[in-house]
């Protein structure tokens, strides 16, 4: 269990997706260019390749994890991680995994709280 002060250094905003694409050699992964308003122009790299195409992605408003500590998959540096639901059991035929969007548009880099 997190105490309120742990929860309160997570930081949850909204990125606008500018650019989606897989990455090269990988059969689940896609690579993202998201706009945050004033924390700028990040890449995340995510395993939604067999939930969503790439191009679909373009233009949608996501909720992101920004203050997680950059990885590399696949050679890509990803900083951020992008908040999903999970629907059903993994390997299911009806497992599903569905992104968290805001309800309306709203400016990149608006906390989420």
């Amino acid at each position: 269990m997190l105490s309120f002060d742990e929860f309160k250094k997570v930081d949850f905003r909204i990125a606008t997706v500018l650019e989606s694409e897989p990455v090269p050699g990988t059969k689940n992964l896609l690579k993202l260019q998201i706009d945050l308003g004033e924390l700028g122009r990040r890449q995340i790299v995510t395993g939604l390749a067999q939930y969503y195409p790439a191009e679909s992605l373009v233009g949608k408003q996501l909720v992101v994890l920004v203050n997680l500590k950059p990885a590399v998959f696949r050679g890509e540096k990803s900083e951020g991680m992008l908040l999903a639901a999970e629907v059903g059991k993994q390997g299911d035929a009806d497992y599903q995994v569905i992104l968290v969007v805001p309800e309306r548009e709203l400016p990149p880099g608006t906390p989420v709280h």
